[in-house]
């Protein structure tokens, strides 16, 4: 089992430290008001007590007054304002539908979190971090139902439908999954079915949305590179989901004016978007039109079977950096990859084979941490040398070599988890500009209109770690509010990530 401190590989950011180099209070921030998991994975609103008993169809769901929109500034901390609702009667316990717009897909878990920890409220939020907040979620029963939908300069995961377990791994007491794709592969996180206990099965949707104008965007059209995809088996969902399958899927582009719905209207939705132009069956790939109808009824299909869904969206969904690629050189990065390549089993690989494959990747993560760490103490070259013995660890010498020249103190565990995000997939980095903020947003909009109205909205700014440029950040968060008010009406938006800076007392929710 990795040793404390591995998080954030398989192509996702890591945030053990921001990129400037001094380490981030996590859920410390969290005050009594903020801090709202359950036991039982629920708690109620007002005094907090736990709800147990409910689930999904066994009371009536709570109605809000005015769509909730909780802004805070890292990712994770939107997780007890879910939990929060769920506790409220405003979300059921169990089979909610998660809508994820993110530049990352943020479905790491973390790596020696013992399962049970989700039943503790306090210590679930104290574990989490922007790369691994919603898999606990799923263990805990809440999510069943998950959309990834990403821009075109993400591709950390396979386009399509994936179906697998999470559950607690009988040797470990760890949560894993039973997913071959290399995001899980390369972090270790896969397990047999047969080794899972109190299992729960996972629908992954991962869809591309592209701008309402692609010809902004360069990268709009270009495939996902092989080195990032991995053919799975061709189980379904109604078997036992040993491991991912995936569903042939069209990207998508929106374009619609319709009016959002209530859940409960959502096959009204669907006919509607059936009836759009470009529903024949000779429309062709690169058709808007069709693009757009295909990924409404996909993700129709997906909510219409659960009570209540969530919307998330993290700003860094219309504008990402690798803050990485700004801290090291363009060499120096170059050596990061050498030693944390990941090397992925073939498309016929048996469990033996899969299983190797994830005992090597742990290996060598942990023997690069132990390196890492050893220099923070000593990185005198007779240190460098012995650790550069090991196989595939030669490329220490000139980064370490690198690093000393440009800084009197390299922050070593700063390059550890550097590398961590450079295996298979690079982090995403596509500064855009505003034309293609604003085509994003307009896409995004349109996409709504012809969505169900979610329970709640939470929105991640991702800008204090640089994964969502500083200098955009307002702008983007002010045309994504407008934008949902646009869709909405009015909205009960917290601008949670004001707390901090505002005099004890100050309200930093406001009705829009």
């Amino acid at each position: 089992m990795r040793p404390p401190g591995l998080s954030g590989s398989a192509g996702r950011r890591s945030r053990a430290e921001q990129p400037r180099g001094a380490p981030r209070a996590g859920l410390e921030r969290c005050g009594p008001g903020r801090s709202t998991g359950l036991p039982s994975g629920a708690m109620s609103g007002g005094g907090e007590q736990s709800v147990r008993g409910a689930s999904s169809g066994t009371s009536p769901l709570r109605t809000y007054p005015a769509l909730p929109v909780w802004v805070v500034e890292d990712h994770h901390d939107v997780l007890p304002f879910i939990y929060r609702a769920i506790g409220s009667k405003h979300l059921p316990v169990s089979n909610i539908s998660f809508v994820h717009l993110d530049s990352h897909p943020d479905l790491l878990i973390p790596v020696n979190m013992p399962a049970d920890t989700v039943f503790d409220k306090e210590a679930l939020f104290s574990e989490i971090s922007i790369e691994n907040w919603i898999m606990p979620a799923v263990y805990a029963g809440h999510f069943s139902r998950v959309i990834w939908l990403h821009p075109p300069w993400a591709q950390q995961i396979e386009e399509g439908t994936h179906h697998f377990l999470v559950g607690k791994d009988t040797s470990t007491t760890t949560i894993r999954v039973t997913s071959t794709e290399s995001y899980f592969l390369s972090d270790g996180l896969y397990v047999p079915a047969d080794q899972l206990e109190n299992e729960k099965p996972l629908h992954l949707s991962v869809r591309l949305m592209n701008p309402t104008n692609p010809n902004n965007n360069q990268e709009g059209s270009r495939a996902p590179s092989s080195a990032k995809r991995l053919k799975l088996s061709d189980e379904t969902a109604d078997t036992a989901v040993a491991s991912s399958s995936r569903d042939t899927e069209v990207p998508p582009c929106v374009s619609s004016d319709a009016q959002p719905k209530a859940l409960g209207s959502s096959t009204q939705a669907q006919e509607r978007a059936e009836d759009s132009p470009g529903t024949s069956a000779s429309c062709s790939f690169g058709d808007h039109s069709c693009q757009t109808t295909e990924l409404i009824k996909d993700i129709l299909q997906v909510l219409q079977k659960d009570a209540a869904y969530v919307l998330d969206i993290d700003l860094d969904f219309f504008s990402v950096k690798n803050p990485f690629k700004e801290i090291y050189t363009q060499e120096e990065y170059k050596l990061l990859k050498e030693l944390y390549s990941f090397k992925k089993p073939n498309s016929s690989a048996s469990e033996e084979d899969l299983l190797d494959c994830v005992e090597n990747r742990i290996h060598q993560l942990e023997d690069l941490e132990a390196a890492f760490a050893d220099f923070c103490d000593d990185d005198s070259e007779e240190i460098l040398e012995r650790w550069a013995l090991n196989p595939g660890m030669r490329p220490l010498l000139p980064l370490v070599h690198s690093l000393k020249n440009r800084m009197v103190t390299p922050n070593y565990e700063l390059v550890h988890q550097a590398g961590l995000t450079c295996d298979y997939s690079e982090i995403p980095h596509h500064v855009s500009t505003e034309e293609e903020i604003e085509d994003l947003v307009e896409a995004m909009t349109h996409l709504l209109r012809n969505l169900p109205k979610p329970t709640l909205l939470t929105i991640a700014r991702s800008s204090l770690d640089d994964y969502c440029p500083a200098d955009q950040v307002e702008l983007i968060q002010e045309k994504v509010l407008n934008s949902l008010h646009s869709v909405y009406g009015t909205l009960d938006v917290h601008l949670e990530y004001l707390e901090d800076f505002s005099p004890t007392g100050t309200d930093s929710s406001s009705t829009v």
